[in-house]
């Protein structure tokens, strides 16, 4: 049986498992307070305190190190690089302990795992990291010929939906055309294409529908003289409209359950911003299945605000003419992890070696 450690760090946690083959034996989500990160001058610096909760974890729960078999970490800010499974290897664990193409705690589960895998001499795998690009040449040009699109979006939700999603439907995920929206802080919405997202908003940085946190496109020339008249630097624009922006800079809330509590004690604001939102999205969704030529075999809506009966369905009255809507919703990060590791183990998928640029 195969026993693999799956470890995926986020801004202010780490969330570790342990699976035996597809079943999880034990899992956790350890919290980190903000007031102990900020003792750290850069993310990379967490990564020994991190590394120590890991193996604390671990002893606490009883599990040996010497029955792991894999590791299997979140993947962090690469290069550009195609979908799939990859070995963690030095090339990479350079690119993540630099920052070279951007700092995010993610970046901290291939050091963890690799450093970890060394010593225990097994393989260290991450899979579809949020930089998977997969975009055909028209998707990347923008309106500027000095500002291109870029592809950062869900891409382990997006694959491991979609699979779910060809799993209902019969047919392999790389004989269907899908459109695949996750739908949580972030919202992406991906044209796959035959087993390739080619095109997708960029999700990182809020391009495409507002969000629970993100602002989402907006009108270039009201952007611009917002900016010049509020007098406030770039780095703090950025967190105004990546972060506090969407329905946290509306409603002040990142929580769609509050928003919907809000719009059915007759706050009218509430209903308009919550309607805007579902709009936006829905846009994007006929967006996505006109690069497909709305011959699309499914639309399928993933993500924690997928939980949310009332967002669905009104999404999924906008835009059924174009296509059947199936609702899985949640992350479901960590099986999908374990389930490319097992894949790569078992002969299913061979694994993609990273470079560097």
């Amino acid at each position: 049986m195969e026993r693999l450690l799956v470890i995926n760090p986020g801004s202010t946690s780490t969330k570790l498992a342990v699976y035996d083959g597809e079943v999880e034996h034990c899992s956790t989500t350890i919290n980190h307070p903000a007031q102990v990160l900020a003792q750290f001058p850069e993310i990379v610096d967490q990564l020994d305190f991190r590394q120590n909760a890991l193996l604390t974890w671990l002893e606490e729960v009883g599990v040996d190190l010497n029955t792991i078999t894999a590791i299997v970490c979140r993947g962090g800010l690469l290069r550009p690089i195609p979908s799939g499974v990859y070995v963690v290897n030095e090339a990479m664990t350079a690119d993540l302990y630099s920052g070279r193409y951007g700092k995010h705690a993610s970046n901290l589960g291939g050091l963890m795992g690799f450093r970890l895998a060394q010593r225990l001499n097994v393989p260290c795998y991450i899979v579809d990291p949020v930089v998977v690009d997969e975009l055909q040449p028209m998707a990347r040009v923008s309106g500027h010929p000095k500002i291109n699109r870029i592809s950062i979006f869900h891409a382990l939700n997006h694959k491991a939906t979609a699979r779910r999603a060809a799993d209902i439907l019969g047919r392999p995920y790389a004989a269907l055309k899908l459109v695949v929206v996750h739908l949580g802080g972030g919202i992406s919405v991906g044209a796959h294409r035959y087993g390739q997202v080619v095109d997708v908003n960029n999700a990182l940085n809020g391009e495409g529908p507002f969000s629970p946190e993100r602002a989402g496109t907006l009108p270039t020339t009201a952007l611009i003289d917002y900016y010049f008249r509020s007098g406030v630097t770039p780095e703090e624009l950025l967190k105004q409209f990546v972060g506090r922006g969407g329905l946290v800079a509306h409603l002040g809330t990142n929580d769609l359950r509050e928003v919907e509590r809000m719009a059915a004690a007759g706050r009218a604001d509430a209903e308009v911003v919550f309607r805007a939102m579902v709009l936006q999205i829905c846009k994007e969704i006929g967006r996505a299945g006109a690069v497909l030529h709305n011959d699309v075999d499914a639309i399928v809506l993933t993500g924690g605000m997928a939980f949310s009966q009332q967002l669905t369905s009104m999404i999924e009255e906008h835009v059924r003419y174009i296509a059947p809507v199936i609702v899985l919703p949640g992350e479901n990060e960590m099986e999908a992890l374990a389930q490319g590791a097992l894949r790569v183990i078992r002969g299913l998928e061979k694994p993609r070696c990273y470079e560097p640029a």
